[in-house]
């Protein structure tokens, strides 16, 4: 019995000593790399284990069991980076390698859903849209299915639209919702949060969402509140008003009791650049009130919107296409433009851009304008018709789908806005590839890298680690992605390896189509989505929901 007794005890020892080597070996060790881990501290040399799909561990690990070793000698080892708005995610599941623009700029998460989301989808918000005929869902619990099943490269996290609701219960004209349509709208926007949408988003200056009120906006955020949600707005005006609509923002994030976000801050045209400070002070102001304030930037002096927008919001009361049918009257033309060309109470982009048409660059137009025009400016392209610049416009705005690039921003503001505690970054476009699109904001393949190359490594506008902490752990705490933005065990292995000195953005506006360089490895749950400067076109995204918590190793 004792010799029974003791060989059961070896027995045990040996599997217990077996279980402590199998739990210290790793499928990946990044060895060597200078570790910015996301928190804003300076970088340090360290290993970093991987297993099952999370950092294991982080230290001297030059000891232990694993199948594969990442030597980062000289370069950055960093948290994935987080787009806080990637535009929307379909490019992902339609042409998969659109997914490259954004991983060639180590974004490993990105959040999609301005004004408009991909769902709710009924009858309504698909009538006479591009592309609805081959949209099969209604809810987001059914579009998630579709993405599952397909497969994506980086993980997404998505808002309900505010005006997709409104498209899905209103349609596009411009009225005040009835108790009972509210009630509706409420309802959508609560089925979303129950799917999986982290917050309410809006986007203030487009219509239809231009016609929602404040007070609507309110009672669509309560209801993201009671799930614990965020709202996030594009605001109803980014120039002369721009302080006036932080406050609505403000009051809306008092009102429902909920945190929020401001899409792509700016302070646009250039009698406003001086409001960039107050903004910021603003915003800081009410933090120091207990708001849960933040905001982003893109690093460009150029915003991206479409040619309509030039057009006070109110001619598109009755729906876009009944409005561009108009457009085919030369009085209708004359009287839009005497409104453009002197009124100031709205945002207007024209005189944003010094009342030149030569600070309008475009960005893209529909199949059934010349592709030629893009690049251009509006003034250009009225010489390559031998037309006026304002019959240029119009032209350009009822053919549809024309977007341009207008130069309203400068660099002080975007000094300003990224030395700020509280801003993070975004690309503000969606996935795009450049086999299959006629043109694009640069911002689509640069935005990450230009911050790396220009605002920290040339004009040292902010540190590596706040650069690298803005794009990581403070955007997943916005996102409230406890697990994710930072290099820690129980953290999943979103990753990124690169060599400061040489990440660099290629995308001009001239040249818009080109990858961004120097993202050698980028880890999607522990999987290299990019391997040694390679697109191994694996599929590890995941459609991510607020609230997911730190596990251990």
């Amino acid at each position: 019995m004792l010799r029974l007794c003791s060989s059961l005890l070896a027995l045990a020892v040996l599997f217990s000593l077996e279980g402590i080597a199998f739990a210290q070996s790793f499928d990946l060790i990044i060895r060597n790399g200078r570790v910015v881990d996301g928190s804003g501290n300076p970088w340090y040399i360290a290993d970093v284990g991987i297993r099952n799909g999370r950092i294991a561990a982080v230290g001297d690990l030059a000891d232990k069991g694993v199948q594969r070793v990442i030597d980062a000698q000289g370069r950055v080892v960093a948290p994935g980076f987080i787009d806080l708005m990637g535009g929307g995610d379909l490019p992902l599941i339609l042409d998969p390698p659109s997914a490259e623009s954004k991983l060639r700029q180590g974004i490993t998460t990105m959040m999609v859903g301005e004004g408009g989301s991909v769902a709710p989808q009924n009858e309504r918000t698909m009538r006479g849209r591009e592309g609805g005929a081959g949209i099969t869902w209604r809810t987001f619990a059914e579009y998630f299915q579709v993405v599952k099943e397909k497969g994506i490269a980086l993980n997404v996290v998505h808002n309900v639209g505010a005006a997709q609701v409104r498209r899905a219960v209103l349609g596009d004209e411009d009225v005040t919702p009835t108790a009972e349509q509210l009630a509706e709208m409420r309802e959508l926007v609560a089925q979303a949060m129950r799917d999986g949408a982290i917050g309410l988003s809006s986007a203030l200056i487009y219509p239809p969402g231009s016609y929602a009120k404040t007070e609507e906006l309110i009672e669509l955020a309560k209801v993201v509140a009671r799930f614990g949600g965020i709202y996030f707005s594009h605001l109803r005006n980014e120039s002369n008003g721009l302080l006036e609509a932080i406050d609505e923002i403000i009051r809306a994030g008092k009102e429902a009791g909920l945190p929020v976000h401001i899409y792509h801050l700016k302070a646009a045209g250039q009698t406003n650049w001086p409001l960039m400070p107050k903004a910021l002070q603003k915003i800081q102001a009410a933090r120091d009130a207990g708001l849960d304030i933040t905001a982003d930037v893109y690093p460009y002096i150029r915003n991206g919107i479409g040619l309509g927008s030039f057009i006070h919001p109110r001619h598109y009361a009755r729906g876009a296409q009944a409005f561009l049918l108009t457009l085919s009257d030369p009085k209708v033309r004359n009287e839009i433009r005497r409104e453009i060309e002197k009124t100031a109470d709205w945002e207007n982009w024209y005189l944003h851009v010094g009342k030149n048409w030569d600070n309008v660059l475009i960005t893209s137009v529909g199949e059934n304008t010349d592709p030629e025009f893009v690049g251009k400016s509006i003034k250009e392209v009225a010489g390559m018709r031998k037309v006026d610049a304002w019959q240029a416009f119009f032209d350009l705005v009822q053919a549809g789908r024309t977007s341009v690039a207008p130069k309203s921003m400068n660099e002080e503001q975007k000094h300003q806005a990224m030395r700020a505690p509280f801003v993070m970054f975004d690309c503000d476009a969606g996935p795009t590839n450049p086999a299959t699109a006629l043109s694009a904001h640069p911002r689509a393949f640069g935005t990450f890298p230009r911050i790396l190359a220009k605002y920290v490594r040339e004009d040292k506008v902010v540190l590596l680690e706040d650069a690298i902490r803005k794009m990581t752990s403070l955007a997943a705490n916005r996102l409230q992605l406890w697990d994710r933005g930072r290099i820690s065990p129980g953290m999943v292995a979103d990753l990124v390896i690169f060599d400061p000195a040489k990440v660099q953005d290629t995308a001009t506006f001239e040249k818009p189509l080109r990858q961004s360089l120097g993202m050698d490895y980028v880890l999607v749950s522990g999987q290299p989505v990019i391997d040694d400067g390679r697109m191994t076109g694996l599929r590890p995204g995941e459609i991510l929901k607020a609230g997911a918590s730190v596990s251990q190793p």
